[in-house]
């Protein structure tokens, strides 16, 4: 991320209520020293900053060591180092004997704590280290706690540990020392991160560390936002409370963006899948009693609940998703047994309506006799020039088409450029129809995505092509499906201006509706 990046999303985590937010090392490079500087001005209503480091080195004095006195010059009031547990790592990776180990633990908390801070142990492989010589791993919280501590974390490091060992160790180390506050910093390595940090809570941890949607080394940490909505929603604790809660989505979605790290649809409380109901059984028992198929109201964390239709669909979902799109099938006269079954064809010929409200919503309105064709093509050609002037590794290719298309009784000749093909027929496109059309100028393509259905069948594969775009009201998707992904891309595009045309003009006459009343 880049240090404005940072700085948005400092912004972002103080207003939803986050306690402490680690900024990284200090002096590890220009960028995060700018960034505790930048941070250190921002009026937050909330949150604490923290700069994180190591215990002093070896031999090394915690007045005299330039780690230590880097985290006190950067000003973050709270400071969380990292110090070894493990009686392996103590001797294999530091090259120290045990008694040094425990000297640079007291001495850095001791020395923070002296400077005014509130200090962070972080207790590296503390459960791999309890297993090998609990005595020790016990020594080494011992002597960060009796150095002033304000919160030991046991960090699950390789995370490899599973729920009950975790809930074990855990209740053990807090009753060993007794009025020391605890918390507990985990790795997913086991699938086990966000399960491995509420036992750890069940059993008197009163910090989390975690990292918004899971992000982090190898297959990444604690999710703290699926930690949060469950702590609020399944262990009744107050965390961020329930209205900041509501902006939970909101939150794991900006971090996806910001980051560059895509949300997965099928990520917990965020994902847009979270709600999502699609099998017939399911979508009709949601209809009469949503707690059917949903732990929790999705509301309560700002997503929404919705019903996509494929070849599972029934019709209670079907009725649903139409009644969506602003489609009254039963009241246009359709026979929704017969769009039920115009779907599960088209789905076995290789379309998916599951991310594509705006075909789906033609293939409708084509049954209910609402589809008009904005344009009919008279032909289309696409020409890729590269001339390889520059090696086999040049990018300097370029894509022209030519489309002639009809709209009413006129006759329209148009050309495009573009990086690739698809681009290009999508300029062409637009420079054809802005005269009819001069709102498709609002519509951005956002997305494209192709898929070989069949593999095996090499270049004479069928190929499914979504294309995502947006306009003033949000986003809708398309589909196209052919064994050429040219044609493929061409169908897509061409429902994807269809239904943005048809989305504006409900638009107009929503408001002339409104201006009547």
């Amino acid at each position: 991320m880049s240090l404005e990046d940072k700085l948005k999303v400092v912004e972002h985590l103080d207003a939803f209520g986050i306690d402490v937010i680690e900024g990284g090392f200090p002096a590890s490079n220009p960028k995060d020293i700018a960034f505790f500087k930048r941070v250190s001005e921002m009026p937050l209503t909330h949150a604490r900053i923290a700069a994180f480091g190591s215990t002093c080195k070896k031999g090394v004095a915690a007045e005299d060591d330039q780690g230590l006195n880097d985290l006190l010059a950067c000003g973050a009031p709270v400071v969380t180092i990292v110090g070894k547990t493990w009686d392996e790592q103590v001797v294999r990776v530091l090259q120290t004997t045990q008694e040094e180990n425990l000297r640079m633990i007291s001495a850095s908390v001791a020395y923070l704590k002296a400077a005014g801070r509130e200090v962070v142990f972080d207790a590296e492989h503390f459960f791999d280290g309890y297993a090998s010589d609990p005595a020790y791993a016990l020594a080494c919280l011992r002597a960060a706690s009796e150095a002033g501590a304000d919160s030991i974390d046991l960090c699950e490091t390789n995370g490899g540990w599973l729920p009950f060992q975790v809930e074990a160790v855990v209740g053990a180390v807090v009753e060993a020392l007794p009025g020391q506050a605890f918390g507990i910093h985990c790795h997913n390595d086991s699938g086990c991160a966000v399960a491995n940090t509420l036992s750890a809570v069940r059993a008197g941890v009163t910090q989390v560390q975690g990292t918004c949607n899971g992000l982090g080394e190898r297959v990444g940490n604690t999710d703290l936002l699926t930690v949060i909505a469950d702590l609020e929603l399944k262990m009744g604790l107050s965390v961020v409370g329930g209205h900041k809660l509501r902006e939970l989505t909101e939150v794991s979605r900006y971090i996806a963006e910001v980051t560059g790290m895509p949300l997965s649809s099928h990520y917990p409380y965020s994902g847009t899948s979270a709600f999502t109901h699609k099998g017939g059984l399911h979508a009709s028992a949601i209809a009469r009693f949503p707690k059917a198929y949903e732990h929790t109201e999705p509301e309560s964390v700002g997503n929404s609940a919705r019903t996509v239709v494929s070849e599972l669909a029934g019709k209670a979902s079907l009725l649903q998703k139409a009644a969506s799109l602003g489609i009254n099938l039963e009241a246009a006269g359709a026979d929704i047994q017969a769009v039920l079954d115009d779907i599960k064809s088209r789905e076995a010929r290789g379309y998916t309506y599951e991310v594509a409200d705006g075909s789906l919503a033609l293939l409708m309105m084509r049954h209910v006799g609402a589809y008009r064709p904005a344009f009919t093509l008279e032909s289309f050609r696409v020409i890729v020039d590269d001339r390889e002037d520059t090696g086999a590794l040049a990018k300097d290719a370029v894509s022209e088409a030519v489309i002639k298309i009809h709209v009413g009784d006129e006759r329209f000749v148009a050309t495009g450029e573009g990086a690739g093909p698809v681009g290009a027929l999508g300029a062409a496109l637009r420079a054809a129809i802005m005269e009819s059309y001069p709102e498709v100028a609002g519509f951005e393509l956002v997305d494209y995505k192709v898929r070989l259905l069949d593999e095996s069948q090499g270049t004479d594969a069928i190929t499914r092509v979504t294309i995502t775009t947006s306009d003033a009201f949000g986003s809708f998707g398309t589909v196209g499906v052919s064994e050429n992904v040219i044609e493929a891309s061409w169908n897509a595009l061409v429902e994807s201006i269809e239904y943005g045309l048809v989305r504006k003009q409900r638009a107009i006459e929503r408001a002339a509706e409104v201006e009547d009343a």
